[in-house]
């Protein structure tokens, strides 16, 4: 499924991290594809509610904890930038989809990294 929202095909997902070269690109288009996928989620099933919003966001959460084993192999690692970076990605879908009142913390609460 196309995602539709114009606000999120304009995002340029993980912008900061591209622009680093400690951050591997393979790994950060893997990423950028987890919350992507997400996006693809929260137009096909339409969450109701924001407990409905995390489950979606914190199975995403779930994808980048795997992915975290891809940036230790390139000698790199899910740190402070890069958490602070996908944190404000997850809130970014979270807003452009109406759930404003989101808790980033929550949006992410199952993450390792």
């Amino acid at each position: 499924m196309p995602i539709t929202s114009q606000q999120v095909t304009a995002h340029a997902f993980l912008r900061q991290l591209y622009a680093d070269p400690y951050f591997p690109d393979h790994a950060l288009d893997r990423g950028r594809a987890i919350l992507l996928r997400l996006c693809e989620r929260i137009e096909s099933e339409q969450p109701a509610d924001l407990a409905a919003l995390y489950v979606l966001t914190q199975a995403a959460t779930e994808e980048f904890n795997r992915l975290e084993a891809e940036f230790d192999a390139a000698g790199s690692e899910i740190e402070t930038v890069a958490r602070e970076a996908i944190a404000e990605d997850f809130w970014f879908v979270a807003s452009a989809y109406g759930f404003t009142g989101a808790d980033v913390e929550e949006l992410i609460a199952t993450r390792d990294w």
